[in-house]
């Protein structure tokens, strides 16, 4: 078993614009020089000289884990990256990351790498979330549980459109009325029982009354508690015998997690913060997971596969807890990698050494960012306590493409350093810079703790994790540069949740697939041999104390986390089918299957070849840096962009 080390000869290194990025690389080198030996464990390490090219959208992840290794909610912050056109992305790409610069160098097969196309559709990446009992989620079934306390079908169609317009509006509170008439047509006791059952379940917190004006039957709207209604279902109106919470497969399309969770309660007319998940899910996929939301009716839930776009609700089931982020054993991938080029031995060869050895565990690129200000920057600047830092990383101009109106923002704080006028010239005002300049404009230039406190947590922690992965990968990279692919005297593995370090005489009970490395933090311990004085070194070069991670700020203080050096996947299978038409998908998908839809007839022989690959991987890691290991390439935009500007058209 060798390692392989990944260079692509024709990368230069970042010049003037990134001379952060600079910096960093000579840290690595010195610290890398310092102790440069032949590799312990006697084998070769190889050169990949050869660029292979593949379309990489978007990385991909089997949940984003924060510093213990838990998966974390995300809060809803505006994108500021730009999506315009293939040039000026790729001269945006110019600027950003390549898998070097974060540590990302080593491969652990000998196989010769290929190319191939990874989501040139977005149905090419389809993902199926695993439950921790094992239970793998699918859309199979539309069908809505039997309840007698459901309302009926007329419920949802006895509103008129401005009906419901005027509800929503009084439900909300977006105008001054206090209540709602809507006069009962074609009068009976039937007709006014539907009426009241459609206002109460389609529009939670409102009440109803019947009220007699002019010879003629009202049912008035009303609220029923002030505006804590609407955020707050309906307790008495749900049945004792039924679950608390309706459980459901979200089937989706190009669209991520969070986005599916606000359409939906647009739709329903209530708080996102009703609904639970175990994980995010990709945006650039089709994904299937189980969400939970509390009492919402499936019947509701039913009712909206008629309007929603790109995903659709199935599988629905009553149960009393909601779902909790992590509680999840990993992630089911099916993968088509188009238009590859490697033969049917170099393929065999690559999967069988994903099923046998695995890859290197890796943090993809997406933890790093995209642009020219790495996240890990970001994050290593709060940890060090400076703050104009901070503060200068996020809002300074930068090289390469961006909205226009976030480059005129950066143009106005570096000229007048005014967050106010900086904020003005800002029409988005939730992505990251537009929340950090109201802060200083709230706080003060002589508070940015507080004013980057604005920020919501999850997004301001994501900095600091960034850090800690940038010196994982790099500490993983060196490990395996230094002692190979088996477990060697002072490793640490993990003994329940306690790390432990191999002694001499234990050193044969274990492999690399039994060995962890951890996360700089106050709460965890180190390799015993150079690569525990290696993570004290980098950090030594980064001014960080790695004897002292508390920061005075509780948040941003660090416990660390361990972390397996090798991941096997689980489950690995493959094919290689042969197509002519590139638009047409290779296999068929859960709804695919539900709508009756025939599998594509592929034929024997075509003008393209595809790889398609299934497997399993626990939450935290990375699908791209599996990907990565069977085509032997950088998995970075920045690398892509290079080989091939058109990838966005």
């Amino acid at each position: 078993m060798e390692t392989v080390e990944m260079t692509s000869v024709s990368l230069k290194r970042p010049h003037s614009e990134d001379g952060v990025a600079n910096e960093d690389e000579i840290k690595r080198q010195k610290i890398s020089e310092k102790d440069k030996t032949e590799n312990n464990s006697g084998q070769s390490i190889e050169t990949v000289t050869k660029q292979q090219e593949i379309s990489l959208l978007e990385d991909t992840k089997n949940e984003i884990p924060n510093e213990e290794g838990e998966e974390q909610e995300g809060e809803e912050i505006e994108d500021s990256e730009e999506d315009g056109d293939p040039e000026s992305f790729a001269d945006m790409m110019k600027h950003g990351l390549t898998e070097s610069d974060v540590g990302i160098t080593k491969f652990v097969s000998s196989h010769k790498g290929f190319s191939g196309i990874l989501k040139e559709r977005y149905s090419d990446f389809v993902v199926h979330e695993i439950a921790k009992d094992g239970h793998v989620s699918h859309l199979d079934d539309f069908s809505v549980p039997v309840d007698n306390e459901d309302p009926s079908e007329e419920t949802f169609t006895v509103l008129s459109d401005e009906d419901k317009k005027r509800l929503e509006e009084l439900q909300l509170f977006k105008n001054k009325e206090t209540s709602v008439a809507i006069e009962v047509i074609e009068d009976s006791k039937e007709k006014r029982t539907i009426i009241h059952q459609a206002i109460k379940s389609l529009f939670p917190g409102l009440e109803t009354k019947t009220e007699d004006r002019d010879g003629k039957k009202y049912i008035i709207a009303y609220h029923a508690a002030g505006k804590k209604a609407l955020a707050n279902p309906r307790k008495h109106s749900w049945p004792k015998s039924r679950g608390s919470y309706c459980h459901f497969v979200l089937y989706k399309e190009n669209k991520d997690t969070m986005d599916a969770i606000n359409v939906l309660s647009k739709f329903l007319r209530v708080k996102p913060n009703i609904f639970s998940y175990m994980g995010t899910k990709d945006k650039r996929a089709i994904t299937v997971q189980e969400i939970a939301v509390l009492r919402i009716t499936a019947q509701r839930l039913a009712h909206l596969n008629k309007c929603l776009m790109n995903f659709k609700l199935g599988n629905f089931s009553y149960k009393n807890h909601p779902l909790k982020l992590g509680e999840l054993q990993g992630n089911h991938f099916t993968v088509v990698l188009r238009n590859i080029t490697g033969t049917d031995n170099q393929i065999e060869e690559a999967m069988q050494s994903l099923r046998e050895i695995g890859f290197i565990n890796y943090y993809g690129m997406q933890r790093f960012g995209t642009t020219a200000v790495p996240t890990y920057q970001i994050g290593r600047a709060i940890l060090q306590n400076n703050w104009t830092e901070v503060m200068d990383l996020i809002l300074k101009p930068r090289p390469g493409a961006e909205k226009g109106y976030l480059v005129k923002c950066r143009e106005e704080w570096a000229k007048t350093r005014d967050p106010a006028a900086a904020l003005k010239k800002l029409p988005v005002k939730r992505c990251v810079e537009g929340q950090l300049l109201r802060g200083l404009s709230k706080y003060g230039m002589k508070n940015i703790i507080s004013a980057f406190g604005i920020i919501p947590r999850n997004n301001r922690l994501m900095y600091i994790h960034s850090y800690q992965s940038y010196v994982w990968n790099n500490m993983v990279s060196k490990r395996i540069e230094d002692y190979g692919l088996k477990a060697v005297p002072g490793d640490l593995i993990l003994k329940g949740a306690t790390a432990v370090h191999i002694e001499d005489d234990d050193v044969d009970n274990y492999t690399i697939h039994d060995v962890v490395m951890p996360l700089p933090g106050f709460d965890v311990i180190y390799p015993k041999h150079k690569i525990g004085e290696a993570y004290k070194e980098m950090l030594v070069a980064d001014n960080l104390d790695i004897n002292n991670m508390r920061h005075k700020i509780r948040d941003y203080s660090l416990s660390g986390a361990y972390r397996k050096i090798i991941i096997r996947p689980q489950n690995v299978n493959w094919e290689v089918v042969a197509y002519d038409d590139p638009k047409i998908p290779l296999f068929n998908t859960d709804l695919d299957k539900l709508e009756g839809k025939p599998l594509p007839v592929l034929p024997t022989e075509g003008k393209f070849r595809a790889l398609k690959m299934e497997f399993s991987l626990p939450p935290s890691t990375y699908a791209t840096m599996a990907i990565r290991e069977v085509l032997k390439m950088d998995t970075s935009i920045k690398n892509q962009t290079q080989l091939n500007t058109t990838w966005l058209r």
